[in-house]
């Protein structure tokens, strides 16, 4: 296993890794609408919730080296169904063509208020 560890400057206390390579895979773990470097929740609407999480995502993506269309699943968090529209918009202006598998699951009330969490999967390339 590899660890990766985004130069994110704000202090996280949770007991994970914001990702992890395994057997030709890179688990990304869920990353919330929050600024890591800040640690400050987003203060926009539901689309910049969105926004914020999956830069977050890319952010561990980049530092894993696997770019957005090695992506082969997420599952995006929110506490409301009624969000799923505008959380879609953003997430394919994200991954434009490419599509990966992807759940959306209508949750309670999140972590620090967030409106998004993001999880995503992806191939890496073994070279």
């Amino acid at each position: 296993m590899k660890f990766v560890r985004p130069p994110f400057k704000g202090e996280n206390k949770g007991h994970y890794t914001a990702g992890v390579i395994s057997k030709g895979m890179l688990y990304v773990s869920g990353q919330l609408s929050i600024d890591p470097d800040t640690r400050e929740v987003c203060k926009g609407d539901i689309k910049d919730h969105a926004r914020v999480a999956l830069d977050n995502v890319d952010r561990v993506l980049k530092e894993a080296g696997v770019p957005r269309d090695h992506v082969v699943f997420c599952r995006v968090y929110t506490p409301d169904v009624k969000y799923w529209g505008p959380i879609n918009e953003v997430y394919a202006e994200f991954f434009g063509e490419h599509k990966p598998g992807r759940v959306v699951v209508s949750t309670t009330e999140m972590h620090f208020g967030c409106l998004v969490e993001i999880e995503a999967i992806a191939e890496v390339d073994e070279d």
